[in-house]
């Protein structure tokens, strides 16, 4: 037997009204000017107004310049933002974009060089050496679970490739989970990030990888979630089904430090080819690409589909899926969502260089990731 080595993550505060107890934590802590860093959607809606009414005591600032699939530049500007500040402390306010973006302004705030230095894949990694600022998290979507992980992406600027920030250090120090901060999404937006949520979790239990800690987690969040994303998406206020997914959300992001599979290497490539929304993309390809690669591990789409309470066992997983898809009222395939079949190419050519797949449970060939894109896009 070869030694494997196990991690957990950070300390948790979780239910409604969590998002009230962030300045008595941030204040035992000596924090005084914390940077609240979110995107520029919630920055000028009432939740984020509502949530600084709860920071009594604090000289709070806000950096609300990210978008999108987050690039290097807003790390960098939210990096100038904590600086101009004066700031100690950051706190992520929003989805996993906006999240990812403020766990690693602190790491260009207090070192030298690009945050895209700091990525594990760059020539010439340059090392987290500094203390970082404090850091607590507030997510306001139940998809990435980035609040609970130790690793931001980033895009380039002019690529639009992901890269990784990779560190322990990227923790949050709390985070502070409130299904009310997610009770105003649109339905789509619901839909979307819970099938990302619902991806980790199956990704990273079908994962080869040695790590029964994170099955046990990823066999339940796959449970929570197929129960509690239809009445999600149908019932918005509802604050037990809101409750179940940021917790599957959690849970998957938990479970995928076992790592992921080929659906995240195709988002991937989509994010970065097409700049589609990242859990949109994992839906239109989870069921392709789970369909060839049930026949490499047909027991534990039985376990799958036992936790999903699907009749018939493991092979009616892919069905389900696609019926659970057309109940959210995510339908469609690549083409009608705008993907061209002259983009495949280069969508191949980065699903390869991405390193999801290298834990899925068929071996992947640029020749297989070019038909599981054809047979998406029909």
């Amino acid at each position: 037997m070869s030694l494997s080595s196990f991690s957990f993550p950070t300390a948790i505060l979780f239910g409604a009204g969590a998002r009230k107890e962030v300045a008595a934590h941030l204040r035992e802590q000596g924090v005084k000017r914390p940077l609240i860093v979110t995107d520029k959607a919630l920055a000028a809606l009432p939740v984020l107004a509502e949530f600084r009414s709860h920071l009594a005591g604090l000289d709070a600032a806000v950096y609300g310049g990210v978008f999108g699939n987050p690039t290097a530049s807003q790390v960098m500007e939210g990096a100038a933002a904590f600086r101009a500040h004066g700031a100690d402390a950051v706190i992520g306010f929003g989805g996993g974009a906006a999240l990812d973006v403020a766990k690693v302004v602190g790491v260009a705030a207090t070192h030298e060089g690009d945050i895209l230095e700091y990525a594990w894949d760059h020539p010439k990694v340059r090392p987290i050496t500094h203390e970082l600022p404090y850091f607590v998290a507030l997510p306001t979507t139940a998809g990435t679970g980035s609040e609970v992980g130790r690793s931001a992406v980033v895009s380039e600027n002019d690529t639009h490739l992901k890269r990784i920030v990779f560190s322990a250090k990227l923790l949050a120090k709390r985070v502070f989970a409130d299904p009310e901060l997610t009770t105003g999404l649109p339905s789509a937006i619901t839909a979307a990030t819970g099938m990302d949520a619902l991806t980790h979790n199956i990704e990273s239990y079908l994962s080869p990888a040695y790590h029964p800690l994170c099955d046990g987690i990823a066999l339940e969040g796959t449970r929570i979630a197929a129960r509690a994303l239809p009445t999600a998406v149908r019932e918005p206020a509802n604050l037990a089904a809101r409750g179940d997914m940021l917790m599957a959300s959690m849970m998957g992001a938990i479970a995928f430090q076992k790592d992921l599979g080929a659906v995240h290497s195709c988002a991937h490539a989509l994010g970065a080819v097409c700049d589609m929304h990242h859990g949109l993309a994992n839906a239109l390809m989870i069921d392709t690409v789970l369909a060839w690669n049930q026949q490499a591990v047909p027991q534990k789409f039985d376990e799958l589909a036992h936790v999903c309470q699907v009749p018939g066992g493991g092979a009616n997983f892919i069905a389900w899926l696609e019926q659970l898809k057309r109940e959210i009222g995510i339908t469609g395939t690549l083409s009608s969502h705008g993907v061209k079949a002259q983009q495949i190419p280069r969508l191949v050519e980065i699903a390869v260089a991405d390193i999801c797949h290298q834990t899925n449970p068929r071996p992947c060939t640029a020749q297989d990731f070019e038909r599981l894109f054809h047979e998406a896009m029909q």
